[in-house]
Formats: C-alpha cells, structure tokens, sequence
C-alpha cells in the first residue's frame, strides 16, 4: 500500500510520528508492504509553499491507497481571510478525495472510565459509531457569501436525495456489525433539508430489515449523549450536526487525544485523529497520540481490508492502558507511569508487534 502522510501543524507532527512507527511495525508482522510519502498541509504548507494544500500534496494523495492526517490549524494564520486559512486546505482534500462518510467511534475505555466527565455508572458501556455525512450542507452548500459592507452574510444548507441515501447505506451497513441499531439526528420540526433527511432514511431502512432505526431531533440527541449514552449503536447525521455531536461524543471519553477517525466512501481513505494542532503543547513531547494511532487501525480495517492487524493495533492500545501508562491528558493525580508521546508510541508499537507474532503463530497452527 502507498500511504499519503500530511503530518501537518502543531502536535501533529508528533502524533503522526508515532502512528506511522506502529504502522510500519505492525506492517511487519502481518507481512504487509508499506510505502510512504510525506508532504505538507494547512499552515506548514502555507509556510513553504503559499498554499495550504499545494499541488504536489494533492497528487500524493489522489496517487494513494490511503492519506494519514495529523492536525491542521495555527493561530498566526487567524487574520487571513477564510479561504486562504490553514483549515481550507483540509476542507479542499475531503472534497478531492471524494470519501462522504466520516467514522467516529467513541467508547467508554474501563481503565480511563474515571477520567470522563459523565459519572461512571451513566458512560459505562457506551459504545457508538458516530457516521458523519462530509461532503454537503452548510460547509459545501452554495451561495454563499457577505454582503459588500461585511455586515450580513449568508450560507446555504442543500442536500439531495442521492447525498443522504449514500451516508445512509454506510451506516445501516456498520450497524450490521454492531448492535444492529441506527439513530437518524435531523431538525425535521424546522428545516426542510431534515425532512428531506428523514423521508430519505426511512425509505433505505427498508433495505435492512434486520435493523432497528429510530429517530431525534439533534437536541435531544445532545441531551441524551450525556444523559444516556449507552442508548446508541449507531448515530447517522449531516455535516454540522454531526461535527458538533462527535466532539461532544469525543469529549464524554476525557480526552479528545484519544479518539480516531475514518473518512470513506471513495478508493482513498482519509484518518485523522480528531483532535486539533494544539499548538499550546507542539514541540513539547506530551500530546496524546492514541487517537492517531487508532486511525492507523481504522486504516488497516477499512484500506487495507486487515481486520487482524487491526486488532493488534486496538488491543496493544487497550494493554497499555491497562498497564496504566498514561499521557499527561488523562493522567490521574499523582500517577506514577506518566509517559511522553514518544514513549507512548514505543509501548504500543511493542504491544502490536506482540499481538502479530501471536495471531501469526496462531494461525500457523
């Protein structure tokens, strides 16, 4: 496989590292061959190239199996007018590379249970799949602009019936290997593009009878994400809602580091952690880089078509964690195995390697 690697700004430099370290380990053990291209994106890319998303990164990346995002984003950019920002170049890829439905799985990790905000009786057990739709609605929907004096401005939510069955039919399918339950967030008591939406959903569902479909409005399904969230399987839901409702779902686990991310729909994969550049903490060897390593998981099951490999990579997280190693974000007081990023990296790639040797020795016999 030829892997696109955009490590981008801040911590995502660091945090791909360590991904791409378990990759390639991992690669490895399951006789996998890996081939990687570096380039830049976002705020680097505007730095060395006036671009941030130069044309050589964008043929990289259309020219490969599979694209590894670190971070986007860098405050000294914050006074450029919005389509010259380090963020547009991200914005610009997803659109390339065609992928419509974003993947993001929140779950309640036993040996981090006390370091979600929600007490541990209400998030034990939770377990979703958040599946975004990436390429409409308000971030795509045109016209859109400002006035000519800049003091009003306007954009258009727009979807079509081809746009929501598609999202729809990945997460009925996702749920088949889940729990068998989809829940469709909408704002169909107000806007028509959610009507649309619902009419839409319900008229797929009919090509899963074996699962289970029910409806909310998007405030309610923020209420129950912290109220109740052992309640969902499956969360399907459009661009903004669910941009929105995937940070919330992200930050009920207490760490944003930790959670992973798959965009797919086209030949090329996107995974990217969900957490932003951090600039705060860029350079300074203590960022999170769990939820990179887990879209290098996501990564071998959805591209590289490895569910095995995959496995290695999620249960070497697990045994880490349980072992109490931990990064300075979900750090308890007075922990006594606080480990940088780079040590992180190490402890799971190690772990990986262990579980390959194991599940090759496995099948040999």
């Amino acid at each position: 496989m030829k892997i696109t690697v955009l490590p981008g700004d801040g911590i995502g430099v660091e945090v791909t590292r360590e991904a791409i370290r378990v990759l390639k380990d991992v690669a490895v053990g399951f006789d996998l061959v890996i081939e990687t291209d570096e380039h830049l994106i976002g705020g680097a890319a505007i730095r060395e190239a006036s671009s941030p998303l130069p044309e050589r990164t964008l043929d990289s990346c259309l020219n490969s199996d599979a694209v590894l995002l670190g971070a986007v984003g860098s405050p000294e950019f914050d006074d450029l007018l919005p389509e010259h920002r380090p963020e547009i170049g991200l914005l610009g890829l997803r659109k390339a590379l065609g992928g419509f439905a974003n993947l993001r799985p929140a779950k309640a990790i036993p040996a981090l249970i006390d370091s979600s905000p929600l007490r541990p009786e209400v998030f034990a057990g939770t377990d979703l799949l958040i599946v975004r739709e990436l390429l409409g609605g308000l971030y795509f929907g045109t016209p859109r602009a400002f006035n000519a004096d800049r003091t009003e401005a306007f954009n258009t939510m727009r979807y079509s019936v081809a746009e929501v069955e598609r999202v729809a039919r990945v997460a009925f399918q996702s749920a088949l290997g889940r729990r068998r339950k989809v829940t469709s967030v909408d704002k169909a008591n107000v806007l028509e593009t959610s009507q649309l939406w619902r009419e839409t959903v319900n008229r797929v569902a009919g090509e899963f009878p074996m699962v289970e479909l029910d409806h909310l409005f998007v405030d309610a399904c923020a209420m129950h994400l912290v109220t109740d969230p052992t309640r969902f399987d499956v969360i399907l839901t459009e661009n903004l809602f669910g941009d929105i409702l995937s940070d919330e779902a992200a930050v009920l686990t207490g760490s944003l580091g930790m959670l992973a991310s798959a965009t797919i729909g086209s030949d090329i994969g996107l995974y990217e952690p969900v957490h932003g550049s951090a600039p705060q903490i860029a350079g300074m060897n203590i960022a999170n880089p769990i939820g990179a390593i887990a879209s290098v998981a996501m990564l071998l099951r959805y591209s590289a078509k490895n569910d095995l490999a995959a496995v290695a990579v999620d249960d070497a997280i697990a045994k880490v964690l349980d072992e109490g190693y931990r990064t300075a974000d979900i750090a308890p007081e007075n922990c006594a195995k606080v480990v940088s990023t780079t040590e992180m990296g190490k402890l799971v790639s190690g772990y990986a390697v262990e579980n390959a040797n194991i599940g090759n020795a496995f099948h040999a016999v």
